[in-house]
């Protein structure tokens, strides 16, 4: 018996062995390019634009990751998901990383077997309806047609919100953001439902942003956040420590700007020098460069410069740091130690 289970233990510690020797961070390197799953087009987080070139809150954390891995941060492949699609294509192989305003969830973490490496925007999922309909509260929505994206906890949260507060409602189906917008300003739906930030950035698109309002409820959580694949450690940290990178630059005073003359000498602060890699060997355990937080923060700047300049206050989107200030600001961005 003893030695079955020994067999057994060492038939798991070879296939364990052979999935971390053929990790993805070997994928990715050996391919020269990381593919990321984003959103089918959500302007400010992910959109491309005339030239189809990839712009966006999300998409600065896969230049930034292509940036810290292969040193180069248009090195990456954006393949469009749906709410529906996204888990699919990222349990399957076709994507490396999924970064497209998902939530984590204790069942995608647990059941669906990914691993979330972080947050990178702290949300949570409000109503939209246009001026013209009179309605000062997502309570006042009793019987309303609600847009409502399919596969998404924003589904799951609704039918929450409706139960517990007594009124009905009637779905209305979509299956990407594109598709609620046109029903939405076509008067196929009374309100829009998700994610504050993705309402904010839907009627910064429209002709008449003034004609619509986004209500004052905020009727969930929705930690947004890159994910991969469970079983793969390796590959998550790279992802999660390429996060908490322009999370630290930003509270350490690393920017786009100054980053590469800080790291051309160690200077006075451990922590900042470990990170940009004049100190100790944190690049090589992650098995990157020495340099790969230089290259990561030098890609699109530190965690504020991504979203000043794609959903910042003086955007099309207009969205306050809020919960997503730094921790010494009274937010809850906060990274673990560079040691």
């Amino acid at each position: 018996m003893k030695k079955t289970v020994f067999l057994g233990a060492l038939t798991v510690a070879g296939l364990a062995a052979g999935a971390a020797a053929a990790g993805t961070l070997d994928d990715v390197k050996a391919r020269g390019k990381l593919n990321c799953g984003v959103t089918t087009g959500l302007v400010g987080f992910a959109a491309p634009d005339a030239n189809g070139e990839w712009h966006g809150f999300d998409v600065a954390v896969c230049r930034a990751m292509a940036a810290a891995i292969l040193g180069d941060p248009k090195a990456v492949e954006f393949v469009p998901t749906t709410g529906k699609t996204r888990f699919t294509a990222l349990a399957s192989g076709e994507v490396d990383v999924l970064a497209r305003n998902t939530t984590w969830t204790l069942s995608r973490d647990v059941d669906l077997k990914f691993t979330f490496v972080g947050v990178n925007y702290y949300d949570g999922q409000g109503f939209m309806v246009p001026k013209a309909l009179g309605v000062s509260s997502a309570k006042e929505l009793d019987g309303a047609t609600v847009c409502i994206q399919t596969g998404t906890t924003t589904e799951l949260n609704l039918a929450d919100y409706f139960r517990k507060n007594n009124i009905s409602y009637e779905p209305v189906p979509i299956e990407t953001n594109a598709e609620g917008q046109q029903q939405y300003l076509a008067g196929a739906c009374d309100t829009y439902t998700t994610d504050a930030s993705g309402l904010a950035a839907t009627r910064a698109t429209f002709e008449n942003p003034a004609d619509h309002v986004v209500l004052p409820e905020i009727v969930s959580k929705e930690p947004l956040g890159p994910l991969v694949r469970h079983g793969d450690d390796e590959w998550g940290d790279v992802a999660r420590w390429t996060l908490n990178a322009l999370i630290a630059a930003e509270e350490l005073g690393i920017t786009s700007a100054n980053v590469k003359e800080m790291a051309s000498a160690a200077g006075n602060n451990p922590e900042i020098n470990r990170l940009l890699g004049t100190e100790g060997n944190l690049g090589e355990m992650l098995g990157l460069s020495a340099d790969w937080a230089v290259n990561a923060i030098s890609a699109g700047g530190n965690y504020g410069e991504i979203f000043a300049r794609n959903i910042g206050e003086n955007t099309p989107i207009g969205l306050s740091r809020g919960l997503n200030a730094q921790w010494t600001d009274g937010g809850l961005l906060y990274s673990p130690p560079f040691r």
